[in-house]
């Protein structure tokens, strides 16, 4: 073999010691044999290849070099319409409310305002609504509890407290809706878990259609939405009590809300128009009840 073949060939050099290792680093990931010399005191760094090695290696540092200049997206900054707080008190309330009332009544208001398949096909549609503030026990409504305030959260923080709760109830009972009709008529369900699986839904899902990811590359982008889709299999299946359906609709009813709404500016609604939308939240609670009642 000659001399020349043995000769080994500079295809980089650089003053700064972390540019020459970045480079090294590339060549050791595509397995291109290299070595890092400095010829002199103070002298700059260099990155040596075989000559047969020479082309591939120029090749592959370019590329990197080209990816690494192109500017990142710029990153959306999506505003916050609130704090998120009063509407995840709201809920709270609301959802402890009627075992409170229950108890001061003395009456049992289950039957009257359960999700009944049969009862809801014969007219009764308030029971799409009521169902959604009972529960079957201490766990269940603590669990509900603590998943609807953190999901409804993000939300209200994105649409404001009083839209935000506002399009959670809607989804939520859209999805019982559904949920009514395609089960037989015996089929019943209660609890709030609808409008967290909604609001899980409906968060990410804004989010990422407003580009609050968009600076990231594709498979970061759409990290939440998988994200909420296994939260989703974690949470959503499970024993046989488990409303699967109602979990189910309620997510896709949140996905198609976030989907549409990603389209306007909820910063820019006045804090009168979030509480009149949060009354009427409150106030389509109420009348269902009148109804289930």
């Amino acid at each position: 073999m000659s001399d020349q073949e043995n000769a080994w060939v500079e295809v980089f050099r650089a003053e700064d010691q972390r540019q020459i290792r970045d480079a090294s680093l590339v060549l050791l990931a595509v397995k291109v044999t290299h070595r890092v010399d400095m010829n002199a005191s103070n002298a700059p760094w260099s990155l040596m290849v075989p000559p047969q090695d020479q082309q591939r290696a120029h090749q592959e540092l370019t590329a990197y070099w080209q990816e690494n200049a192109q500017p990142a997206p710029a990153q959306t900054n999506i505003p916050y319409a609130d704090s998120g707080w009063l509407g995840v008190l709201g809920f709270l309330t609301v959802i402890w409310a009627i075992p409170a009332l229950q108890g001061f009544a003395n009456a049992t208001w289950v039957e009257a305002g359960v999700l009944h398949s049969g009862s809801v096909r014969d007219g009764e549609w308030w029971r799409i609504v009521t169902a959604l503030t009972l529960h079957g026990g201490l766990e269940h409504i603590l669990s509900n509890s603590l998943f609807g305030s953190l999901f409804g959260f993000f939300v209200a923080r994105y649409l404001g407290s009083g839209i935000g709760w506002l399009v959670i109830l809607l989804s939520a009972s859209a999805a019982n809706a559904v949920n009514a009709m395609v089960h037989p008529d015996s089929f019943r369900a209660l609890g709030a878990s609808t409008a967290n699986f909604a609001a899980l839904g409906l968060a990410p899902t804004l989010l990422w259609r407003k580009g609050a990811f968009r600076q990231q590359d594709w498979r970061r982008g759409i990290a939440p939405i998988f994200a909420a889709v296994a939260m989703l299999a974690f949470t959503g299946f499970g024993s046989e009590r488990i409303d699967v359906g109602g979990h189910v609709f309620g997510f896709i009813a949140g996905v198609g809300a976030g989907w549409y709404l990603s389209r306007f500016d909820f910063a820019g609604i006045s804090q009168e128009r979030q509480q009149q939308a949060g009354q009427l939240a409150l106030g389509l609670v109420a009348l269902c009840w009148i109804f289930a009642l």
